[in-house]
């Protein structure tokens, strides 16, 4: 398992119940009882000198209650607050808190079934920036490597599917240029006006499936030509974003065989490294969040190409589910990258069901709040 470097875990003398003493897996159950009965407990790994000299105990002066936004007026977006709304305050750190793994498939021209609107994308980017959202990749999640400003939450993107509306180009004076009606686009000119996110995200990929959905666009479906396929998965993963497997072409792997079962997924991940050779694929998307019979196929396999007279293996450190809320935070023990559920996002659902709960005191999903020192683990 990959671990921060040595640090120290600060407890704040307000915690009371057993669940705010929860913290990584190293800590014993008698540091755990030790923690209840303390005011305050530092509980500290033991590097040497060196590294002890280079990791201050974290204290802080209590910070105020995160602020309930104020609710929308009528007439406004049903899916976020009014604009006008100011953001919330300061938060106390909590990085054992949860964070959000959201799941975009079609954005088009109105909402429904694994769709959202142009309009509400936007204004779902707006409001996780609001409420002190940044983004992060996968591998900083399962590397433990993410850098949140102070107060900052992580936020995963996820897009399921590959679909030309998530990635148009659009051919203009001999040059092709990326729709700015298209979800990558409107990202793009999202990050332009906010300079304090960076493009990251994940796109679970499909490199064969129908209408369209084979990395974004072919045989002239919505005006994406076969020959533009590739170098979309390029440009992606050159402006930082990451790529994931969701198999070849949205396969329910519940009712395949093992053999089928595995000549989808490493069929996925060989085509993404047809884009992009050598590419490490460390994310599975479930199409429908649906299991294969034999789970332990979603994180390594292999499949005999008969045609290249070679075997094709593949390894997911991750699999994402198709819901179940928000994410435990990657320095919980109970963690788990082999089954992350997701927000997914489309008509019938809002953001702010989510966000709004995760703000709330006393939260089930209480929220993952950064204290900006990537080498504390800051406890509530």
């Amino acid at each position: 398992m990959l671990r921060r470097p040595p640090h120290r875990i600060v407890m704040a003398n307000t915690t009371t119940s057993a669940d705010r003493c929860t913290v990584r897996a190293t800590c014993t159950a008698s540091t755990l009882l030790t923690a209840l009965l303390s005011a305050v407990v530092v509980l500290a790994a033991t590097p040497g000198p060196a590294a002890a000299a280079a990791l201050p105990v974290l204290r802080r002066e209590p910070l105020a209650r995160a602020t309930q936004p104020p609710a929308a007026k009528a007439g406004s977006s049903p899916q976020v607050p009014a604009a006008a709304n100011a953001p919330p305050g300061p938060r106390r750190p909590n990085e054992l808190g949860r964070f959000p793994i959201v799941e975009w498939h079609q954005v088009v021209e109105k909402d429904g079934t694994y769709k959202v609107s142009r309009e509400r994308f936007k204004a779902e980017l707006a409001e996780l920036h609001r409420r002190g959202y940044v983004p992060v990749n996968l591998s900083e999640i399962l590397d433990r490597t993410f850098d949140v400003p102070a107060g900052k939450t992580p936020v995963l993107f996820t897009f399921d599917d590959a679909s030309p509306s998530q990635f148009r180009y659009i051919e203009r004076n001999g040059q092709l240029i990326v729709d700015p009606s298209s979800a990558v686009g409107m990202l793009l000119d999202f990050l332009k006006t906010h300079p304090d996110w960076k493009p990251k995200g994940l796109f679970c990929m499909l490199p064969a499936a129908e209408a369209g959905h084979a990395f974004f666009g072919d045989k002239g479906i919505d005006g994406q030509k076969t020959g533009w396929r590739l170098k979309k998965v390029q440009f992606l993963h050159s402006q930082g974003f990451e790529l994931c497997n969701h198999t070849l072409w949205h396969a329910k792997l519940s009712k395949y065989s093992d053999a089928v079962v595995q000549e989808q997924l490493a069929r996925g991940a060989m085509a993404i490294d047809s884009a992009v050779p050598g590419y490490r694929v460390r994310g599975l998307a479930l199409p429908y969040g649906l299991w294969p019979k034999n789970r332990a196929l979603t994180l390594k396999g292999s499949w005999y190409d008969k045609k290249a007279k070679q075997t094709v293996s593949y390894a997911h450190e991750a699999v994402f589910e198709v819901a179940g809320g928000p994410a435990r935070s990657p320095y919980d023990p109970q963690f788990n990258a082999k089954a992350l559920p997701r927000v997914p996002l489309q008509g019938g659902t809002k953001l702010t069901t989510t966000l709004d709960e995760m703000d709330k005191p006393g939260s089930k999903w209480a929220r993952f709040v950064s204290d900006g020192n990537p080498k504390t683990v800051a406890t509530p």
